[in-house]
């Protein structure tokens, strides 16, 4: 299960630093205007959303040690569910406030996993 549990992490990683790359020298205004940057960020958001609700099955332990978890999962749910009444500054609050701190904190797990035999 920890090879498992690594790859969900992996998958939170690489979702979370497409969201910053795709949005990269953005602002607001540009997120909102471009329709495909809106529809890729968002299925980043819900892939890290996904990953961090298979991991809380795996590995309830590990998952709680990524920040929020339950609320990032919560978000996914919305963006899917809700994908009609989620607002571009919604996401934009994510992208800026939520993801920076998401890499930091999952850069640190998978260097602990890493190292677990």
């Amino acid at each position: 299960m920890r090879l498992e549990a690594r790859k969900l992490l992996y998958d939170v990683q690489q979702a979370a630093q497409l969201v910053r790359r795709f949005t990269q020298g953005l602002s607001l205004a540009d997120y909102s205007a471009d329709p495909m940057v809106r529809s890729a960020v968002e299925r980043q958001l819900e892939i890290i959303g996904e990953a961090l609700g298979k991991l809380a099955r795996f590995d309830s332990d590990l998952a709680a040690k990524v920040g929020d978890f339950r609320r990032i999962i919560a978000f996914r749910n919305l963006l899917i569910h809700g994908y009609d009444s989620v607002a571009d500054d919604v996401v934009w609050g994510v992208v800026e406030k939520d993801v920076p701190p998401l890499l930091e904190n999952l850069a640190g797990l998978l260097k602990q996993e890493a190292n677990r035999p």
